[in-house]
């Protein structure tokens, strides 16, 4: 039979710290007190001041540095980046892959080889031919988007990007199945999603930053629009 726990005295006192890091007591860059002053504020010995420090560095809040002190590094614990996607609504991921492409269709604009041109070409290509079911069509126009931010060659905003893609892939399926009988290839592929895409890809190759950062601002707003 389970018991309930007793919580230790080093993760009463990391609470305790968090709680007061959170109400802005110390800001991000701060020196916290000493042991020797926090143990008394929160009633434990140093060791266990001690432990709950390493409880809050482990997590990202708090940074020990040798000789000078321990330092305030974030104002809350880090949350499960899977954990945020998956409980944020399908707008407010597409506003994160508006400021993410944006900057990635400028900078692949600027930075990139004939080889990203030639993929990009077949991904847009593969968005006609290569979606005949709606996840086909999600996965064939996820790659397409894929191959510009990877044009980038900026591994941060690929990263971000690769961590959209499940919770975007779900919700377009789910979107699209909502529509009208059809297949993708059909409807939302052609004219002029389609048009907007091979645009895109044009205004990277022809090295036009502010081109390609307005059209995939204006395509990726265009889904967000059709959501209301």
């Amino acid at each position: 039979m389970k018991q309930v726990q007793r919580t230790s005295l080093a993760d009463q006192a990391a609470r305790l710290l968090l709680e007061r890091i959170r109400s802005g007591e110390w800001q991000i860059g701060a020196k916290l007190p000493g042991e020797t002053t926090l143990g008394p504020q929160l009633g434990v010995g140093r060791s266990t001041v001690r432990e709950a420090i390493r409880q809050l560095a482990g997590r990202g809040v708090l940074q020990t540095r040798q000789g000078a002190g321990v330092f305030v590094t974030a104002l809350d614990v880090r949350e499960d980046w899977d954990v945020v996607l998956r409980q944020a609504d399908i707008a407010a991921v597409i506003e994160g892959r508006i400021a993410i492409e944006t900057e990635a269709a400028a900078l692949a604009a600027q930075r990139r080889t004939a080889s990203d041109i030639r993929a990009m070409r077949r991904a847009l290509a593969q968005r006609i031919t290569g979606g005949q079911t709606i996840e086909e069509y999600v996965d064939t126009d996820m790659a397409m988007h894929r191959t510009v931010v990877a044009a980038a060659h900026n591994n941060v905003l690929l990263e971000l990007f690769d961590g959209f893609v499940p919770r975007v892939r779900q919700a377009m399926i789910d979107m699209l199945n909502l529509q009208p009988a059809g297949t993708p290839c059909d409807s939302d592929a052609s004219g002029n999603d389609q048009e907007a895409h091979a645009a895109l890809v044009q205004a990277i190759a022809d090295r036009e930053p502010t081109a390609a950062a307005q059209l995939s601002r204006a395509h990726l707003a265009s889904l967000k629009a059709a959501l209301a």
